[in-house]
């Protein structure tokens, strides 16, 4: 992730020198925009919404958590894949910030070399998170279809007094 660091103070200070040398020589030439990963909130939900994010990485330990506790649903909404990560404060080290709470990978930003490692990620990160969420939601007490302990049992009942009928009919 180091190639796709945003340049810092000094690295941009010394890319503006060199350009403003070459413009004085006039052999100024129009330069490729660096491939660098995004981050800071309001951006990365603008990436997401216009669907231009190819990959999006959620701190885990963000405070209020409310900041970002929306953004896998709007993910999955898009059909972004997405990733929660131990550590704002390792976001951080990507984007030379103390601490990001999410940082993106935008599509067509991904170097040539770098394509099959970053799909392979994807593929990764698509397996645990967005198509396992069916899995999850049916798992959990609040968000699957699970019955109570009474209607449990009186759906049981009901079940075995059906089955109990059609035998004494004998149609089983």
């Amino acid at each position: 992730m180091d190639k796709y660091r945003p340049e810092d103070k000094q690295e941009k200070k010394a890319r503006l020198l060199k350009r403003a040398q070459e413009q004085n020589d006039g052999n100024a030439k129009a330069e490729k925009p660096r491939n660098t990963v995004k981050y800071g909130i309001k951006h990365v939900t603008s990436l997401i919404e216009n669907k231009k994010a190819a990959l999006v990485l959620i701190a885990h330990d963000v405070d209020p958590i409310e900041l970002v506790i929306w953004m896998p649903a709007l993910c999955r909404k898009t059909g972004t894949p997405y990733a929660i990560v131990k550590g704002k404060a390792r976001l951080g080290q990507v984007v030379n910030k103390k601490t990001a709470t999410c940082v993106a990978f935008v599509k067509n930003g991904i170097n040539q070399e770098d394509l099959n490692a970053f799909s392979q990620l994807k593929e990764v990160i698509n397996d645990v998170y967005l198509n396992r969420y069916e899995d999850i939601v049916k798992a959990t007490n609040t968000g699957g279809q699970r019955m109570g302990l009474k209607t449990r049992c009186r759906v049981a009942k009901e079940k075995k007094k059906k089955e109990a009928e059609l035998i004494s009919r004998g149609l089983q």
